[in-house]
């Protein structure tokens, strides 16, 4: 039987304990901005859709472009982020029974939308409800990071989505989600880990591992155990189980994950 999670111990902090910290706050910085991308996206998405739900009306798609402006200019903004959008939940436009008002930058910088056929009858990715960057948070409410996975539906890159629930009057109505490749992650969080005196790894909610510098544990991998979920629940900071010390990037839904400081021998 597996340990159960406890506090990270009390008293003088270590040098190296200071330096994952450290790598924690930098890279929950760092996402920070992408999930400021897609909370203003969810602001604006609900502020749209409320008062036609509000109204007992069903809106319809092109009510959607009226989101434009906003994620073309947050597209600009977020140098991390390479797709943006709204994805509807099935069944609550009114003229088709999926939709993703989903941008995207362009190898030039160009912005383009994102055109997928999502016929139920004709397209394999008609049914986006099993993606987990859809699932967490609707089962959640809570923003989520999901993969890194290879995204199929938007751009065959290696990516990480994170993602946010959009409601009104207590009803789900899609989620707003940015994409960043992973390239471009790595890029900046791996010298963050490259610092640590010991290998070191970033692992979601679900425990899939976003970024790694421990050859026991590569990107994409997954170690299926809730302790990763409750380190994020907010009830606590530093945990420790099973011989590492799990560490919140500061308000973003990941975990640093790196050994526990042994204890100091008794002479």
């Amino acid at each position: 039987m597996g340990s159960s999670p406890r506090p990270a111990s009390a008293g003088a902090v270590a040098p190296d304990e200071i330096a994952a910290a450290d790598a924690a706050g930098r890279i929950g910085d760092a996402l920070e901005g992408v999930f400021e991308a897609v909370a203003r996206t969810a602001v604006d998405t609900e502020a749209l859709l409320a008062p036609v739900v509000a109204a007992g009306r069903r809106p319809v798609s092109a009510e959607l472009a009226a989101l434009r402006p906003g994620l073309h200019a947050r597209l600009a903004e977020c140098e991390l982020v390479s797709g943006l959008g709204f994805v509807a939940a099935p069944g609550l436009l009114d003229d088709v029974p999926a939709w993703l008002e989903w941008w995207q930058t362009a190898v030039d910088g160009s912005v383009h939308p994102l055109l997928l056929d999502l016929d139920p009858e004709r397209s394999p990715y008609s049914d986006y409800t099993h993606w987990e960057w859809y699932t967490l948070p609707r089962d959640t409410g809570q923003r989520a990071v999901a993969g890194p996975y290879v995204d199929y539906l938007c751009s065959d890159e290696y990516s990480l989505t994170l993602s946010a629930p959009v409601t009104a009057g207590g009803r789900f109505l899609g989620v707003t989600a940015a994409d960043v490749y992973l390239r471009r992650f790595e890029a900046v969080v791996t010298p963050l880990l490259q610092r640590l005196p010991e290998p070191a790894r970033l692992v979601n909610a679900r425990g899939r591992v976003a970024a790694s510098t421990d050859p026991h544990h590569l990107v994409g991998s997954l170690t299926k155990d809730p302790v990763f979920a409750t380190a994020l629940d907010g009830r606590t900071t530093d945990v420790e189980h099973g011989g590492l010390r799990l560490r919140p990037c500061d308000g973003v839904p990941l975990v640093l994950v790196t050994a526990a400081p042994t204890a100091p021998r008794r002479e």
